[in-house]
């Protein structure tokens, strides 16, 4: 999941956070065949997903994996049919692909991806074995070859897990003088996830460029989620090479990326990667994808890419105008700071009380109503007087015709808001104060972590920790009903754990929601 890198909008790390709230609708229309219950069959028309018990979305999000990215265009579309009719032999194929990607781009070479993860583990492959087969075919097991990437820390994140999976280790550092003491024989590249953060300060992709080259350290940049821009912006400030999203503003294949710069090494990337037995033939990029990401870098130097913009304007607009139709509703507009999900997002606001509505109540709401409408996050969490409320629409991958669908949805319900009552909390009738041990059952796999609680009124602090690391908890306890969160850090993620139960005596047991890893069970007993 890739998300706009940086801003204070939704981004691709927040996202993740929020993903398990767009969940499969059930599967409907089942029907018996000789007393086995089955699916109705496919079918192959405008109700594809629908014959399935699968509900479309409307994406007014952004472009986000979860929400299956964006849409191709239609010469992608085109090329992907056409290649499958066919056989090639890949080697072929991908050399006459990277050079026409050289030409496009202005890169030294190009090679397509299954993804930008798969981007960014085939470059790191290739740091770490310069193409040598007796190399590739010993990662993971990195000893005694490169197996350090030096990382800035800012640029931590989530999908740097494409990087460690080859074995490396990623080595933080904050300053230039960290950078320089980092460096050593073990260091097989530099890595860094570009966003605003990376445009200044003594480890830019600039300035971090200039230390790596210096040693001759290869430099890779994720911008996954990041416009094309030609000639490449990331490679002329110094970069080794740059990894994109196919199935992102480029509107190519979903499961489709692209690997651009230094000719030998993206070369080396494709002899790591499938067809090829080595680490990447798990990662595995079909003739289809390399036609229809090749007719999708060719389509974007010839997109109007203004003209796109204005009518990114025209749908906030159309979408605006009727929300303001309701008294106390405003707009305004969020320009992006980077070039990711690079396009304008409107915002409309209104006081919680005078609507009697919340920002996060909406965005549920568009969530599962029908239409189901997918926004770019909300502000107002409940119906607080001192907490305003906001929606946001990104415009970026709507297609023709869905600003009515999500202006007449966010009409109506803005106008109508359902009458929940607001409900105060009940005072605590238990104490939970202590240690407690607590078994954690998974989908398939189990674990014992320790929560520690302090108790003040109906106000819950302490500490969760977890098998190999820990964070603070807050939450409430209501009657027996107890609620706490926490967040903890592991590598560049950020792991949300969000308990409901009940208390019983010296017994507490629950639910655990793990955000985008679904819900986990727990039951805990006081020590």
């Amino acid at each position: 999941m890739r998300q706009t890198r940086g801003g204070k909008g939704l981004t691709r790390r927040k996202l993740l956070g929020t993903s398990s709230a767009v969940a499969a609708a059930a599967v409907s229309s089942m029907g018996v065949q000789q007393g086995v219950a089955t699916a109705a069959p496919l079918e192959l028309g405008t109700k594809l997903y629908e014959s399935i018990g699968v509900r479309p979305i409307v994406n007014c999000r952004g472009t986000f994996t979860i929400i299956t990215g964006s849409q191709t265009l239609p010469q992608v579309k085109r090329a992907m049919e056409l290649a499958s009719h066919h056989y090639v032999h890949m080697d072929e194929l991908m050399e006459a692909v990277g050079q026409r990607l050289s030409e496009l781009t202005k890169a030294e070479w190009g090679m397509v991806t299954n993804g930008c993860a798969a981007a960014l583990a085939h470059a790191t492959a290739a740091c770490i074995t310069g193409g040598d087969p007796e190399k590739m075919q010993r990662l993971p097991d990195v000893t005694g070859l490169k197996s350090e990437v030096i990382v800035p820390r800012y640029a931590r994140n989530e999908y740097d897990h494409a990087v460690r999976m080859t074995g490396v280790k990623m080595i933080e550092v904050d300053t230039a003088a960290q950078f320089e003491a980092a460096v050593s024989p073990r260091t097989a590249m530099v890595m860094i996830m570009s966003s605003p953060q990376a445009e200044n300060g003594e480890l830019s992709i600039a300035n971090a460029s200039a230390l790596a080259k210096k040693h001759g350290i290869p430099l890779l940049v994720d911008a996954a989620a990041e416009e094309l821009i030609i000639p490449n912006k990331h490679l002329e400030s110094g970069a080794t090479l740059v990894a994109y999203s196919g199935g992102k503003c480029l509107r190519g294949p979903q499961a489709a990326g692209l690997l651009l710069g230094r000719k030998d090494l993206v070369r080396t990337a494709w002899i790591c990667s499938a067809p090829h037995h080595t680490f990447g033939r798990a990662m595995k990029v079909g003739k289809e994808e390399v036609m229809g990401m090749l007719a999708a870098v060719e389509a974007w130097v010839t997109r109007d890419h203004a003209a796109e913009w204005k009518q990114w304007e025209a749908c906030n607009d159309h979408i605006a105008a009727a929300a303001m139709k309701v008294p106390g509703v405003t707009r305004s507009t969020q320009l992006p700071r980077d070039l990711s999900n690079h396009a304008p997002v409107l915002v409309l606001s209104w006081s919680t009380p005078e609507l009697g509505i919340s920002g996060s109540e909406v965005e549920s709401l568009l969530l599962n109503g029908t239409p189901r409408v997918a926004i770019a996050g909300s502000a107002g969490a409940r119906r607080d007087p001192a907490i305003p409320s906001n929606i946001r629409i990104m415009p970026y991958m709507m297609q023709p015709g869905d600003e009515k669908i999500a202006a007449e949805s966010i009409y109506k319900i803005l106008t109508n808001p359902p009458k929940t009552p607001v409900l105060s909390l009940a005072p605590p009738d238990t104490t939970v104060s202590g240690i407690w041990n607590a078994n954690l059952t998974f989908i398939s796999g189990a674990a014992k972590h320790t929560l520690t609680f302090e108790q003040d009124g109906a106000r819950l602090t302490g500490n969760h920790q977890g098998e190999t690391i820990g964070g603070k908890l807050n939450g409430t306890v209501e009657g027996n009903q107890v609620h706490f969160r926490s967040t903890q850090r592991i590598q560049g993620k950020t792991l949300e754990f969000a308990f409901s139960g009940t208390a019983e005596g010296n017994t507490m047991k629950g639910t655990v929601s793990l955000a985008e890893y679904g819900k986990a069970d727990f039951i805990a007993t006081r020590a």
